[in-house]
């Protein structure tokens, strides 16, 4: 008589976060720690991962409050108008792994460009922590009796993270260091370049200045 192995159970927590030290893009690692159950031996687990911004779950000045109207209105209204932030989502392929317990880690690239929601909130941030939802799913490969089977994570497999803000502007400033970006539709950048080379502008700070100056 054969035994067939249950489908193994895995509980998942994120436990911290850090810049990749050699990466062409910003890129944010969250240290994650995987705990299965059950007897059978998991082979791979193919992870997908959506991160969102719980932004109801933390308070904001009122500085916060000014940079944030564009996203959430006027601050007096937030009671209604707070509201979660989805900020991305990947995949990871995650190896074999024994003893019941994997410690991995998420990528995730980041990018300065303010026409992204999730940038647009992290720069409005002055400090503090920025409270993060983590939504899995995804497939469990395991093998039971020497053959290879397969089975989905949960969909309410969750884990919340507190992200310190200061992970993010200290990512951004080692890029971007002093600086920040701008998309421009094209003829609106035609019309600051001849701006700029009519006046003899040496550079794009200067046409800003000049411009947000009235001169």
């Amino acid at each position: 008589m054969t035994t067939t192995a249950c489908p193994p159970t895995v509980r998942i927590l994120v436990e911290g976060v850090e810049a990749a030290e050699f990466a062409a893009l910003p890129t944010l690692l969250f240290r994650t720690r995987l705990d299965s159950a059950g007897p059978a031996e998991i082979r791979s687990v193919a992870l997908h991962t959506q991160i969102r911004i719980a932004a109801a779950r933390r308070s904001y000045d009122a500085v916060a409050g000014e940079r944030l109207a564009e996203l959430f209105g006027v601050q007096e209204g937030w009671g209604r108008a707070l509201r979660s932030l989805l900020w991305t989502q990947t995949a990871t392929q995650i190896p074999a792994f024994d003893g019941g317990t994997c410690v991995t880690e998420i990528p995730v690239t980041c990018t300065y460009d303010f026409e992204v929601v999730a940038a647009k909130y992290f720069h409005a941030l002055p400090d503090g922590q920025v409270p993060l939802e983590f939504h899995f799913s995804g497939t469990i490969f395991y093998l039971d009796e020497g053959r290879l089977q397969a089975a989905r994570i949960p969909w309410d497999t969750e884990a919340e993270f507190a992200m310190p803000v200061s992970v993010w502007k200290d990512l951004m400033d080692h890029y971007f260091p002093g600086s920040a970006w701008l998309r421009l539709d094209r003829a609106v950048f035609d019309r600051l370049y001849a701006y700029r080379v009519g006046n003899t502008l040496t550079g794009w700070d200067d046409v800003m200045s000049a411009l947000l100056e009235g001169r």
